[in-house]
């Protein structure tokens, strides 16, 4: 898989490469799924959430850019996947997921492969206020906008790696919040995610002209 659809397909950073190879992607996905567990696809979770497939995860990886002890929003963490990646290049991860079943089934995954995770199940278009600042910040659902709550919360300089778009079109972005806080658009590739939404199940829908 690390092989042939990730660092065939440019990710080409040794650290993540090596972060990919340490994950056992299979401990994530369904069971009726297991035969799949390493195409390059995503892959139904149920509570109609995906994994994301395993050279997009690489790709957001590569992206943010993960300094050891760097401390990381995720938002939208679903089954854990990334957030175990995100562990092996050594942040400090602060995970958000929406929905409560699939926040504990990825802590108990977690635990399980001897990762201390903390996710916790809340409205992750708010961030975690409590916990900021953050260094980076990584999104795995798309948003009409940008939550103003991830520029309230990164550090000037930090990254975020969001895919901003609606139904039809999808960019994943990857930006810098620079001393004015005002993001620098770094790249931004065509992809396909489930939907951000907020607590009260509506996805964010804003447009976002600034981007």
């Amino acid at each position: 898989m690390v092989r042939h659809q990730i660092e065939a397909c440019g990710v080409g950073d040794p650290r993540v490469l090596a972060a990919l190879l340490a994950v056992p992607r299979h401990r994530f996905v369904p069971e009726r799924l297991q035969d799949f567990a390493y195409s390059d696809c995503p892959l139904p979770l149920g509570y109609g959430q995906t994994i994301s497939q395993p050279y997009i995860v690489g790709y957001m990886s590569e992206q943010l850019d993960v300094e050891r002890g760097a401390r990381v929003l995720e938002v939208g963490s679903g089954c854990g996947y990334q957030t175990a990646v995100l562990l092996e290049l050594g942040a400090t991860v602060c995970a958000v997921e929406l929905i409560p079943e699939l926040a504990l089934q990825a802590e108990a995954i977690l635990r399980e492969l001897g990762y201390a995770p903390c996710i916790e199940s809340a409205d992750g278009t708010q961030g975690l206020p409590a916990r900021a600042p953050f260094d980076r910040i990584l999104v795995a659902a798309a948003a009409r906008a940008v939550p103003p709550a991830f520029s309230e919360q990164l550090v000037p300089g930090g990254k975020l790696v969001i895919p901003v778009g609606d139904d039809f079109e999808q960019h994943l972005l990857t930006l810098k919040l620079d001393e004015k806080r005002q993001w620098e658009r770094l790249s931004s590739i065509p992809v396909r995610f489930v939907p951000l939404v907020d607590k009260a199940r509506h996805t964010l829908s804003e447009p976002s002209s600034s981007l």
